[in-house]
């Protein structure tokens, strides 16, 4: 039966294309062909959480404590985990009742911050490109978008002075990411500062997504924002444990910060969830506690792929400085070949997915991003159908 006499709010029509739903489409048509896919396309770490994770989340299972609704701004021991390793790693003291909330993925987190924040009209400033749930949460709510454009001459990183001054006057958030998704760009504590006092300036609140605060090689330790003074006076940070901890489709992460803006998440989310379970609480507990070699290991793998794809798709042509953090290459398209054809004329070609560069953004058009998702042999396997299907940089 046709419902074409109930129309969709309003909310969804300024909504663009999701790419990556677009993405499963022609995957699943593909495997329908018998293609045998290798899917480079989302950020989805491959394998299993670590061993103490799984542990831990089989013991808490048989607490029948664990099993009710679980406290809305999470359980005390994951706050206080959470705490404790910004302490460690960044040397910020948070207070674990009032400046940390778990989340059901970090995802969640930023939608559902724009819902709390944002009125319609708002002028949100966001990085283009950019990972999409930075624009599409303030688009849901009904934000004006202020597109700034990243550029590779400028490193990907967010030129303030590009802001109009009547656009910084009005504007009430401004959304970021770095260690960078999808240019996996790296910004310098100076940038950082430079931030915070164009935020403080112009009484911006600012949203920071740290969700690649491990995934750094080469020595490069990634700055937090709550490490500069004055930043927790006017903004938050987002963390996940699905790329680092591989814990993806566990749905867990938290945000942290100032305590006004972080209770008004909270009162949101008190409306319209019951929380994480208690159970990925505590594993997740356990992930944030597991020791440096662990996160050596998971910096020591995706280094390697990269590495390897990088010589690899030199011997095609292509000249890729190698990234400092992130769980992707930024690749440029061939000459005269935008972002989708591209990825869709390697999906085609080789059965490989990418994710077209426009997909995040305007400014993203020109590239894709290739996810480090799969093991060196698989990889190799994508660069022989590269070359089978001639594909190369040109």
């Amino acid at each position: 039966m046709s419902l074409d006499w109930i129309s969709r709010a309003e909310r969804l029509s300024a909504l663009p294309p999701y790419v990556f739903a677009r993405l499963d489409e022609l995957k699943a048509r593909a495997r329908e062909q018998g293609l045998d896919l290798i899917d480079l396309g989302m950020g989805n770490p491959d394998g299993a959480a670590p061993k103490p994770v799984i542990d831990a989340a089989i013991a808490a299972l048989q607490d029948p404590l664990n099993h009710g609704y679980p406290p809305f701004e999470g359980t005390a021991s994951f706050r206080q985990a959470i705490t404790n390793w910004y302490q460690r790693c960044y040397g910020v003291e948070l207070n674990p009742d009032s400046e940390a909330l778990p989340l059901i993925g970090s995802k969640e987190g930023l939608g559902h911050l724009a819902m709390a924040y944002v009125n319609s009209g708002d002028i949100i400033l966001v990085p283009s490109p950019s990972y999409p749930a930075h624009f599409r949460g303030p688009l849901i709510a009904g934000a004006k978008i202020h597109q700034i454009n990243l550029s590779a001459e400028q490193n990907w990183l967010i030129d303030l002075s590009t802001i109009p001054e009547d656009v910084a006057q009005k504007a009430k958030i401004l959304y970021f990411n770095y260690p960078n998704n999808p240019t996996t760009a790296t910004a310098p504590r100076e940038f950082f500062e430079e931030v915070v006092k164009f935020a403080r300036h112009y009484q911006i609140l600012l949203v920071h997504d740290l969700c690649y605060a491990e995934l750094a090689f080469d020595g490069y330790q990634p700055t937090s924002l709550l490490e500069i003074p004055g930043a927790k006076e006017i903004g938050v940070e987002f963390h996940t444990l699905s790329k680092t901890y591989n814990m993806a489709g566990w749905r867990i992460g938290f945000v942290v910060g100032n305590s006004d803006i972080i209770q008004g998440l909270r009162t949101l989310k008190t409306n319209l969830d019951y929380g994480i379970f208690s159970v990925i609480q505590k594993a997740a507990e356990t992930a944030l506690q597991l020791p440096d070699k662990y996160i050596k290991e998971v910096q020591h793998r995706y280094s390697s792929r990269r590495d390897f794809l990088i010589k690899g798709l030199g011997e095609l042509g292509w000249q890729i400085p190698p990234s400092k953090a992130t769980m992707y290459l930024w690749v440029e398209t061939p000459v005269g070949q935008g972002s989708t054809e591209f990825a869709l004329d390697v999906l085609r070609q080789t059965g490989v997915v990418i994710t077209p560069g426009n997909a995040f953004g305007e400014a993203g058009e020109g590239y894709v991003r290739i996810s480090l998702i799969a093991d060196c042999d698989r990889l190799g396997e994508v660069l022989k159908r590269f070359k089978q299907a001639g594909i190369s940089y040109q």
